[in-house]
């Protein structure tokens, strides 16, 4: 089987995986940085233009690794193979809809999924209101589209909360806010979809001067066993964005399992090394299984 991995470098860790499985198990793969392909539309037949090459009909699957700043364009792109009946484990409306966190909260809670209290606004004259709607601070400030803990704040009083979220409206910077579960006490779980089941998890924990528990800021990280319900949560949600792999994240709060976010690109680093799980094996089979049904 011919695969393109849409990655930026061949250097990144979870790239080089799912390079290096794809090959032991007798697969041609290639990297593909998406930034560099252009689409041409219009004529006899649309193109994927890369390194002045037509690529469309090169493969027989595709595996996204679209980074936050250039989903747009990464979408497009994935688009193009869709389009061209090339499968895909991720689709692009879903790339797209994994990224913007408030539309993936709107869409799971309203299929029962359980998230933190979370508002979000774009009117700075209410602001006090909008504190005290998610019982005031301390609260949890986030950028809809940050990524790996980036633009996650934890405001601890009123006055500052005001302030940031002050600021991100005058610098016209779409956010939320959530609830801070104080009993997460700097933890939460990734749990690893990969087509209809759970195969790996691990618990992220903070250090003793950071909240947030992500591997990009420090955080320390181990196996854990999670219970039927979180297993459930995860399962659902990556079917409701509709995500061939995908890492959910929750924390445990004294109501029971809350998610917090999808990611549609996640890493593999940090969860093979806690749980010794080869994941990108287990990629590489859910392609394999996707493209045979594809061709029954």
């Amino acid at each position: 089987m011919d695969i393109a991995l849409l990655s930026v470098s061949m250097n990144v860790y979870s790239t080089q995986r799912i390079a290096n499985e794809a090959k032991n198990l007798g697969h041609h793969i290639e990297c593909i940085d998406h930034t560099k392909c252009s689409i041409k539309i219009g004529g006899n037949k649309p193109q994927v233009l890369f390194k002045n090459d037509n690529i469309l009909d090169a493969f027989d699957a595709i595996i996204p690794r679209i980074g936050t700043k250039v989903t747009h364009h990464g979408a497009s792109v994935v688009k193009q193979f869709e389009m061209n009946k090339v499968f895909s484990t991720a689709h692009s409306a879903n790339i797209s809809k994994a990224r913007n966190k408030a539309k993936t909260l709107q869409l799971l809670s309203n299929r029962g999924i359980p998230i933190p209290k979370t508002l979000f606004s774009i009117d700075p004259d209410d602001i006090d209101q909008q504190i005290d709607i998610l019982g005031g601070a301390p609260l949890i400030i986030k950028i809809q589209e940050g990524t790996h803990g980036l633009g996650v704040i934890l405001a601890e009083t009123k006055k500052s909360a005001k302030s940031i979220i002050d600021t991100f409206y005058k610098m016209d910077t779409n956010i939320l806010m959530q609830e801070f579960i104080k009993e997460s006490n700097g933890e939460d779980i990734r749990a690893f979809v990969v087509g209809d089941k759970v195969v790996a998890s691990m618990k992220r924990t903070s250090d003793n001067d950071e909240f947030r528990s992500n591997v990009h800021r420090g955080g320390s990280t181990s196996a854990v066993i999670l219970t039927p319900k979180e297993k459930s949560i995860a399962l659902n949600a990556a079917k409701h964005i509709g995500l061939g792999v995908a890492g959910v994240d929750l924390i445990r709060s004294k109501k029971g399992p809350l998610l917090i976010e999808v990611n549609a690109s996640p890493g593999l680093q940090g969860i093979e090394a806690a749980t010794g799980i080869n994941i990108a094996k287990e990629i590489i089979h859910y392609v394999e299984q996707s493209c045979r049904k594809k061709r029954k």
